[in-house]
C-alpha cells in the first residue's frame, strides 16, 4: 500500500459558507495543524464542486489530502482536468468503495461513513486495501447535518472503534475538549465542520484541535499522501 495519510484532523467544509470564502478559510486551518481536507456540498452541480476543488487544491498545495464528499465522478473529472484531489470520503447510499477503489486505483484515500455494527460487518467483508478508514457519528447531534442519525456519544463510539482494526475518525458536534477523550475511546482523529470554519480565527480553531490530538502544526502536515 502506497498510500500514507495522518488522520488525527479533518476539516470537512460547511456548505452553508459562501464559496469564495473557502480557500482563505482552509488555507488558515491547515496552517494550524488540519491534516486532511474535504470538500463537501451536497446541493451544487458537479461543476461547481469541480470548481471549488480546483480552488482548494491550489491553497493546499499538497500540504495535505483533498478529498471529495460523496462523488467520484467529481473526482475523476477534476483528476482529469488537472486538480490534484486524493481521494474520496463515500456515505451508505453512495457508489461502494469497492467499486471507487477500482475505479480511482491504489494511491487513492477512500473512507467511509459506519455507524453501525451492521456497517462495520460489511467493511470487514470488503478487500484488504479497500478502506482507508470509517468515519463513524455523529458524537452529538449537529446543525451541519440535519438528517444525521441517533448521536453516539463517546460511549457509543468507543464500542464501534473497539470492534474494527480500521482507523475510526469521530464527527459530530464535536468541539476540542472532546478530542482527549475520543482519543482514549480509540480514534484514530476527528473531523469537524462549524467548529472550524465558523470560528473568527480559523487557523487558530485549528491549533487549537491540533493541540489536543498532541500534535503540533509541522507535525500535523506531515502524514500527507504522497
Amino acid at each position: 500500500m502506497t498510500r500514507r495519510v495522518d488522520l488525527a484532523l479533518h476539516l470537512v467544509t460547511d456548505d452553508r459558507l459562501d464559496a469564495d470564502a473557502l480557500p482563505s478559510i482552509v488555507d488558515a486551518a491547515v496552517d494550524g495543524g488540519v491534516t486532511v481536507v474535504q470538500l463537501r456540498d451536497k446541493r451544487v452541480t458537479a461543476r461547481e464542486l469541480i470548481r471549488r476543488a480546483r480552488m482548494l487544491s491550489e491553497v493546499i498545495a499538497g500540504r495535505v489530502p483533498l478529498l471529495i464528499d460523496d462523488r467520484v465522478d467529481v473526482v475523476l473529472a477534476a483528476l482529469d482536468a488537472g486538480v490534484r484531489v486524493d481521494g474520496v470520503h463515500l456515505g451508505q447510499n453512495d457508489i461502494p468503495p469497492t467499486t471507487a477503489r477500482r475505479v480511482l486505483g491504489s494511491d487513492a484515500v477512500i473512507g467511509w461513513t459506519a455507524n453501525t455494527e451492521a456497517h462495520l460487518r460489511a467493511a470487514h467483508e470488503m478487500p484488504v486495501g479497500t478502506l482507508d478508514y470509517l468515519g463513524v457519528g455523529v458524537i452529538r447531534p449537529t446543525s451541519t447535518k440535519p438528517d444525521h442519525p441517533p448521536a453516539l456519544g463517546i460511549d457509543g463510539f468507543a464500542a464501534l472503534s473497539a470492534a474494527t482494526p480500521l482507523g475510526c475518525v469521530a464527527i459530530g458536534g464535536i468541539v476540542a475538549e472532546d478530542v482527549a477523550p475520543l482519543r482514549r475511546a480509540g480514534a484514530a482523529g476527528v473531523a469537524v465542520v462549524s467548529a472550524i470554519c465558523g470560528a473568527a480565527d480559523p487557523a487558530a480553531a485549528a491549533r487549537a484541535f491540533a493541540a489536543a490530538t498532541g500534535r503540533d502544526a509541522v507535525a500535523a502536515t506531515d502524514g500527507a499522501v504522497r
